[in-house]
């Protein structure tokens, strides 16, 4: 999948995080939805993307929510 479309769709889900106060259940429910709902090869798309290019053009929650919480 274009690298382009999977940070759109992680920075929506961002998005809609983005409001929670406590920052690491933000981070934790980012990563969560990902790795429910996402395909394995998404997931290691966006993964390396962040530890490759260090996730230029996510959101900061969104990169620290992957760095930290996704299962690949």
């Amino acid at each position: 999948m274009d690298i382009q479309r999977l940070i759109s769709m992680a920075n929506q889900i961002g998005d809609f995080y983005e409001s929670y106060p406590d920052q690491n259940q933000a981070q934790q429910g980012i990563a969560e939805h990902i790795n429910r709902f996402w395909a394995l090869a998404m997931r290691q798309q966006i993964a390396h993307y962040v530890s490759e290019q260090a996730g230029t053009g996510l959101h900061v929650q969104v990169q620290k929510a992957i760095a930290m919480h996704l299962k690949v």
